[in-house]
């Protein structure tokens, strides 16, 4: 739960508190868990959440968004690993996909787009992060590093690989990365809005593929 600054203090999360505990009575839900900052942890003391009831206990915001990536990123490696790639280093992954026939190189994007849509940690933490990045600094540069610089950093690698060992032709890296990534998450989004359309999307997601590699000329 986070509530803006400018709204804390007036017991709206006090009474969220509240409400919450009671849908969970009325529902027989059996755990509660929190991530709480040493400010916050006081509001969940009032309404008769102890410490050790706590899923952890964080000294500051930013721990507690350190601790939510970190967790991300152990589920995206376990789902890596079940899709037999490592998604963190883009050395060994070139190994991958260069091997890897266009069939099999759209069904590996969908299962990864499906992935980030669905997995529900992932999914309300993009979700979130949209939202409050236009109101704290601190959470529009985490928005910025997760969903801008990190993919085309690890994205801009892989391909670079690929077009020095000649599996791919490119003059320009940077922009042939952004021309890949872009209407992925652009796609992502549209989803995020209208769930309806994610059939619409992975229509188009592997339109999308296909045009990548005749454009840039894979080779097997």
């Amino acid at each position: 739960m986070y509530i803006q600054s400018e709204y804390r203090g007036k017991g709206i999360c006090t009474q969220l508190m509240k409400n919450m505990i009671e849908f969970a009575k009325e529902n027989k839900l059996c755990r509660i868990d929190l991530m709480a900052t040493d400010e916050g942890y006081p509001v969940y003391k009032k309404v008769g959440i102890k410490a050790p009831s706590l899923y952890k206990h964080y000294k500051n915001k930013q721990a507690i968004f350190d601790a939510i990536i970190a967790e991300m990123n152990h589920r995206f490696e376990q789902q890596a690993h079940t899709l037999s790639i490592n998604g963190t280093d883009p050395t060994a992954d070139a190994e991958v996909y260069k091997n890897m026939d266009e069939d099999h190189l759209v069904k590996l994007g969908t299962d990864l787009f499906t992935y980030y849509l669905h997995d529900s940690y992932t999914k309300r933490f993009r979700k979130m992060l949209t939202l409050e990045q236009f109101q704290d600094e601190d959470l529009a540069k985490v928005y910025s590093k997760q969903y801008f610089d990190m993919p085309l950093t690890y994205q801009g690698m892989l391909l670079g690989l690929l077009v020095a060992q000649g599996f791919l032709v490119a003059d320009d890296v940077p922009v042939m990365t952004l021309q890949f990534y872009a209407p992925i998450y652009m796609l992502l989004t549209v989803c995020d809005r209208e769930p309806e359309r994610e059939q619409e999307a992975l229509k188009l997601m592997e339109k999308h593929i296909r045009q990548f590699d005749k454009l840039y000329g894979r080779n097997f």
